[in-house]
């Protein structure tokens, strides 16, 4: 029989960091919580927890209704130039 995986214990970095209240225009704060496409991480990977969660979810919803946090990256450049050598 195979044996179990452990994880690690995932755990909410606002709550470690003592953060009460997320504001959505400190966007370094926010991209702890985004993936590097500008979407929204969801709580089972980041580990964050619900409230901290629907605070960020709103604090980036808000920041990319203020043009503070793009609603889409661009990534052809960065794939143009990975495939310009061939």
């Amino acid at each position: 029989m195979a044996e179990k995986r452990k994880y690690g214990r995932k755990y909410c970095k606002y709550t470690e960091m003592k953060i009460t209240f997320i504001d959505y225009k400190n966007t370094d704060l926010l991209k702890i919580s985004m993936s590097e496409r500008g979407k929204i991480m969801p709580r089972r990977l980041t580990g964050n927890s619900k409230n901290a969660q629907e605070m960020v979810e709103n604090a980036i919803k808000r920041a990319r209704h203020m043009a503070l946090v793009p609603y889409i990256v661009n990534t052809q450049n960065v794939t143009e130039a990975a495939y310009s050598r061939y």
